[in-house]
């Protein structure tokens, strides 16, 4: 592997599509190639190398095939099966033909190659403008071909939930995938996204995505994602957010299994009476590694944000966790919430926690804290003294622990996946 991997990178994956943003590429790639990829003493990466990483796993020297995926080689990794809006993308392009879209009034709902030439209005209004500089934002500009459109009209309701399913396929070469997502729910309308990434194949898969949500007055959006991959699996996640007054966005991130995870998600609450929710849960054993990086930045009066984080760390697995608050001098009476508890389960687990806030108005509530340990001994005692076996006591303390997320997600199928998964995983 070459020591510039960020000139591999460019160079091993030659882009011709999307011709709407071919001078918004352009900047990315001098943006990219300038900041170059995070370093190892970046302290916003200080506990995930990525980088090193990436140089160790993946040759990127070639760019693989389209593959062909059957429905039934994924069909018993869906989350709902029967759901009649799924959209699928195999190696980061679009399968209409494992695809299934139901026309909703008032919403619009496409893979972002096909919007960026029937809706070039909406993408070049929207799309780079609330991504930040990270530099994997700017590669992901750089080779995007395909991902996700979505746009929901004034005051409609998308009562039936969009599933997205990025599948890469790993079974003759490593796998590398840049998927982009445009959420716009225009005023007082309402959309719930789930989102699921499926490795098939003992080779290495590499996704770095980018969603972009713009929720505008009164406008609801639930976004959950659900991160169930395999070991060779590694995953960047950008999740960049703007409110508009009124407005509620809500994140679900739900991390059980995969190699080594990063999920930025970063809210702009920039209008009054703003809600914004952040729910997290990242079940962890083996050496699987899931950094969760968060920032909610209030910048308006009389808003509201909730984040809680929870995990459950086994064997020789990694948690991070940095949440940011910030409140401007203009927010007056806001309200932000921040709490990270964690149970390690092993000698040999590792955790790193950083709660932060940062506030210029003297008129807030705000609050943040983080706890990690063990479970409660006399909990467990008084479950065994009621004939309960300790193996199956523990279980219950750790399902109750975890439920307290997985009861927040808003769609009855994704809650019941997720209950199933993660009482297989405690044992409960």
């Amino acid at each position: 592997m070459s020591e510039n991997l960020e000139e591999v990178l460019i160079n091993s994956y030659k882009n011709d599509g999307l011709p709407l943003l071919k001078d918004i590429k352009s900047a990315a790639k001098v943006d990219f190639l300038e900041k170059g990829l995070p370093k190892v003493r970046e302290e916003e990466y200080k506990f995930t190398p990525i980088t090193k990483t990436l140089k160790k796993q993946f040759a990127f020297d070639a760019k693989p095939a389209t593959a062909h995926v059957n429905l039934g080689d994924i069909e018993q990794q869906f989350i709902d099966s029967d759901s009649s809006n799924r959209l699928v993308f195999v190696n980061g392009l679009f399968s209409n033909e494992l695809s299934v879209i139901d026309a909703q009034d008032g919403l619009v709902v496409k893979n972002f190659a096909t919007a960026a030439l029937e809706n070039n209005d909406t993408i070049l209004e929207y799309f780079g403008k609330i991504a930040d500089t990270d530099s994997f934002s700017s590669l992901n500009t750089v080779l995007t071909q395909d991902g996700v459109f979505v746009e929901v009209s004034k005051n409609a309701d998308a009562e039936i939930p969009l599933y997205v399913y990025h599948v890469n396929v790993a079974k003759e070469i490593e796998v590398f995938s840049t998927p982009r997502n445009l959420v716009v729910a225009h005023q007082g309308s309402r959309v719930r996204l789930i989102e699921k990434n499926i490795t098939l194949g003992a080779h290495n898969s590499f996704s770095n995505s980018v969603t972009e949500v713009f929720v505008k007055e009164n406008a609801t959006v639930h976004h959950v994602k659900v991160q169930n991959d395999v070991a060779n699996s590694y995953e960047v996640v950008q999740t960049k957010v703007h409110q508009e007054s009124n407005s509620n966005y809500s994140a679900y991130t739900i991390s059980l299994s995969g190699g080594m995870i990063r999920n930025n998600l970063n809210i702009t609450s920039d209008g009054q009476n703003c809600e914004s929710n952040m729910y997290g849960l990242y079940l962890l054993t083996d050496k699987t590694h899931v950094d969760n990086h968060t920032s909610v930045d209030h910048r308006e009066p009389n808003s509201y944000s909730n984040e809680l984080y929870k995990g459950v760390m086994d064997g020789h697995s990694k948690g991070v966790f940095n949440g940011k608050i910030y409140v401007r001098q203009e927010a007056q009476k806001t309200n932000a919430f921040q709490s990270n508890n964690n149970v390690l389960l092993s000698d040999t687990a590792t955790l790193n926690t950083k709660p932060q806030l940062e506030i210029w108005a003297d008129d807030v509530k705000c609050s943040h804290g983080c706890t990690s340990g063990q479970l409660d001994e006399e909990a467990i005692f008084y479950l065994q003294a009621r004939g309960i076996s300790k193996e199956n006591a523990i279980g219950m303390l750790l399902y109750a622990f975890a439920n307290d997320i997985v009861e927040k997600v808003p769609v009855a199928e994704v809650r019941t996946y997720l209950d199933l998964q993660v009482a297989d995983r405690l044992k409960s």
